[in-house]
């Protein structure tokens, strides 16, 4: 029986970028360094294929540091902690590495020189996300207030509408982010922003790429995992530019009835999908179509973060 044709359109950028290439690193070197088991508060990254990887090498993942012994390595995940989480560690003596990723890192800065100055800060992001939560702990309770859309602007209260300033969670969709950002500077005119917007470089590219893939494509796949922002913003993207999409974590969540009429399948992965799980995707489709490979490029990522003083070496 001859195969249906598939071509597959495949995004890039796509997949790990520096700050989760980075958190990773530092939970492998600390394994090689201090040996298992290394502790790790919360998912390092919000991947199952990952976190399972590392389990096999000897992390063992907890929730809160209640959970993890004495006299041994902790990690924190690539999402930011807040300040209460470091300095209980130091109470109890713990040796902690933080793999928070240096661009949410930025943005725990800009809230701290943000307070300090006066102001209060009204942070766009999504409700019990890990980074809004370690965005929050930066900062004395209080002095920050969440929104999620643009209707949460116009019902906003604030004490000092002249005293303000606006941070941004790094994996947002950045139309919508834009969209409140607009909304807050049109309510509160004084309101203060970063000089650079928050939302990270990869998640920006990651959804520039689907962009460009999307009108060439009659259904999208993105791989990534039910809690991953980033990967559920470029759903939403797909969708918005008339591409009905798909989030799947591996190869065995295809549905194939699903592609019963489509020729041309867009393909990308979120920044914290390995390029592995890619690769098994394309394999599967491989077993039940005549496939065809095409990447479409929009912008080459250079950028690499340092590893924490102290592992640098062991890393070279």
């Amino acid at each position: 029986m001859t195969k249906k044709a598939l071509e597959i359109v495949i995004a890039s950028p796509r997949g790990f970028c520096a700050g989760v290439d980075r958190a990773i690193e530092i939970v492998e070197v600390a394994l090689q360094k201090y040996g298992a088991p290394v502790y790790v508060r919360h998912e390092i990254v919000h991947n199952r294929y990952v976190v399972d990887n590392l389990k096999e090498k000897g992390a063992i993942f907890v929730e809160e540091l209640d959970e993890v012994p004495d006299n041994v390595p902790v990690v924190f995940s690539a999402h930011g902690v807040p300040k209460s989480v470091p300095a209980k560690a130091e109470m109890r003596g713990l040796n902690y590495l933080d793999a928070t990723c240096p661009l949410v890192s930025k943005v725990h800065r800009q809230a701290e020189r943000q307070v300090e100055a006066g102001r209060h800060i009204i942070f766009v992001g999504h409700e019990g996300h890990p980074e809004v939560i370690g965005t929050f702990g930066q900062v004395p309770e209080g002095d920050m207030t969440l929104v999620e859309t643009v209707e949460d602007v116009a019902n906003l209260k604030v004490k000092d509408e002249d005293c303000l300033a606006y941070l941004t969670q790094t994996t947002l969709s950045v139309d919508d982010t834009a969209e409140i950002i607009t909304a807050l500077q049109k309510r509160f005119p004084k309101i203060v922003g970063p000089k650079a917007e928050d939302i990270c470089y990869a998640t920006s590219n990651r959804q520039a790429a689907v962009k460009a893939i999307a009108s060439d494509a009659q259904a999208m796949f993105v791989i990534g995992a039910p809690n991953s922002s980033n990967s559920l913003r470029l759903v939403e993207v797909a969708e918005r530019e008339g591409t009905p999409s798909m989030l799947i974590q591996r190869a065995h969540d295809i549905d194939f009835r699903w592609l019963d009429q489509v020729s041309t399948l867009g393909l990308t992965a979120g920044a914290s999908a390995p390029e592995e799980l890619v690769r098994e995707v394309i394999d599967a489709l491989a077993e039940r179509f005549e496939v065809t490979e095409r990447k479409v490029r929009t912008v080459d990522e250079k950028i690499v973060f340092k590893l924490p003083r102290g592992l640098e070496t062991n890393a070279a």
